[in-house]
């Protein structure tokens, strides 16, 4: 008796199980994205938030400078950024409409102050 090699693979389990584990990534990442799992996170107490404040700086459509919802000019915050603990967390929210060099600029600013 002569045994004939494979001359193919068959595919189609392997393809099976792919989608079954696409679709159980899918569904498992949709629940941890919009939290419809129901977690209990454990809750610091006041004085530990209080010390975790971070510095927010927004700039709005017009490319003014908001310092905590402060208005600010480029000078002022460079004072404010300098005067601050360099382990502070900065947080820059920028509208999407505004000119690219106002945010590199902040951006900078930043960054050499940390350094």
């Amino acid at each position: 008796m002569v045994e004939e090699e494979f001359s193919y693979i068959n595919v189609i389990p392997f393809v099976d199980i792919m989608l079954v584990l696409l679709t159980i990534v899918l569904t498992t990442s949709t629940f941890m994205a919009t939290g419809l799992l129901p977690v209990e996170l454990p809750r610091a107490s006041e004085t530990q938030s209080e010390s975790l404040k971070s510095l927010i700086i927004e700039i709005d459509v017009e490319g003014s400078i908001y310092l905590n919802s402060r208005p600010v000019n480029l000078s002022d915050l460079k004072d404010s950024i300098k005067s601050l603990d360099k382990t502070t967390p900065v947080l820059i929210r920028a509208d999407k409409s505004i000119a690219l060099q106002v945010f590199v600029d902040v951006l900078d600013m930043v960054k050499k102050s940390r350094f």
